[in-house]
């Protein structure tokens, strides 16, 4: 099956939550991080629109939009406006997290951009190895570097912390 224009309410439906989850593990920030994710699907709706661009299944359209959020936000993280304004609080994007998970996810921002990527890839959207390289566009022993790399920095922040 191939998708259309006509799939893009299904398509926003599906991955708004993902698209933002990335965007934010980017540009920290909530306010940027639902302008990428505005911006990533008027891009997916452009492409849709075109009679050109074929994805073949929802799968394709995930990892696309993926890769369009990476890039969408280290743009915005290299915009001037971006590093001329104060950050707001972000109260509302932690605010449904409690306890443990909570405090992880501060610990995984911790992380650089990369190994929160590779962390995020793998451990909530469950990819393989071999998908996460497909989807990034690098080799698979450099997502296995990433992931034990990330791992180790993230058992080194844990320990400092008191976690045992």
């Amino acid at each position: 099956m191939t998708l259309g224009v006509e799939h893009f309410p299904v398509c926003v439906a599906n991955h708004r939550a993902m698209v933002f989850r990335i965007a934010y593990s980017y540009v920290k920030c909530v306010h940027d991080a639902d302008d990428v994710t505005q911006d990533v699907f008027l891009k997916l709706y452009r492409v849709l629109s075109e009679s050109e661009t074929v994805f073949v299944a929802d799968v394709n359209v995930k990892a696309w939009l993926i890769r369009v959020t990476i890039n969408a936000s280290k743009s915005l993280l290299k915009s001037n406006w971006r590093t001329r304004r104060a950050d707001l609080p972000d109260s509302a994007a932690t605010q449904s997290m409690t306890g443990d998970c909570l405090e992880l996810h501060e610990y995984i921002n911790e992380l650089k951009p990369k190994y929160r990527t590779i962390i995020y890839l793998y451990y909530y959207e469950r990819y393989s190895v071999k998908e996460i390289a497909g989807i990034l566009k690098i080799r698979q022993t450099t997502v296995t570097t990433q992931l034990g790399r990330a791992r180790n920095q993230l058992k080194e922040i844990l320990l400092t912390e008191g976690f045992a």
